[in-house]
């Protein structure tokens, strides 16, 4: 399935075959990446970050940010009150850039989908901005994170209409009465720069206490 017809850095990781591709893709883009996301218009952290306060109190913590990248949350996490956050990508190249920040307390080089280092219930909160899309992470990456997500915490995520709906909706079904959907958003484009983005939806996910 394609996201429209991207061109540049962008199109080539949602051409990306496999995942040891798209992580030597994003090495090779992490320097640049930010200044092309914000000339997209990028809006994914931004609304991850507003619904992770909606929802889970100020100081919460460990909070997770799976997907990091370059750490754009992970900036913004500790502003809004969340001062011990850990991230973990796939690309060397991108954490690279997050370790710059100095804004996690650890990086982790580690793929959505399979099994993750991290003990049950370990994080208060779990944010996954950007990362369930095309040609990166499916349904089945959401559940180690419901496992590593504390009882009474949330994970707040983001996934494209079209995946939402060809199975991924279905599957956070799977995890009632364990995990409820204690919010969605209404469709939108996360990247009003590029026109060719098909919408997406940010969705909070609480897990029973």
């Amino acid at each position: 399935m394609s996201d429209g017809k991207h061109g540049g850095a962008l199109g080539s990781v949602y051409d990306a075959k496999s995942p040891e591709e798209i992580a030597a893709l994003y090495d090779g883009w992490a320097e640049g990446y930010e200044g092309e996301m914000a000339r997209a218009g990028y809006r994914h952290p931004t609304i991850c970050l507003a619904l992770l306060a909606r929802h889970l109190p100020k100081g919460a913590a460990p909070i997770l940010d799976a997907g990091a990248g370059t750490g754009i949350l992970g900036e913004w996490l500790g502003i809004a009150g969340y001062p011990e956050a850990e991230g973990l990508d796939l690309s060397e190249g991108m954490l690279a850039v997050a370790a710059r920040k100095g804004v996690y307390s650890r990086l982790h080089r580690l793929a959505l989908g399979q099994p993750l280092p991290f003990a049950d219930g370990a994080f208060a909160g779990i944010v996954s901005s950007g990362v369930f899309t095309t040609g990166h992470v499916g349904p089945e990456g959401l559940d180690e994170l419901v496992r590593i997500c504390r009882p009474g915490g949330v994970i707040v995520l983001t996934v494209k209409t079209t995946l939402w709906d060809c199975g991924f909706a279905d599957h956070v079904a799977d995890f009632a009465p364990e995990v409820t959907i204690a919010e969605k958003t209404a469709p939108y484009v996360s990247m009003p720069g590029e026109t060719a983005t098909v919408p997406s939806l940010a969705v909070v996910l609480k897990k029973a206490g």
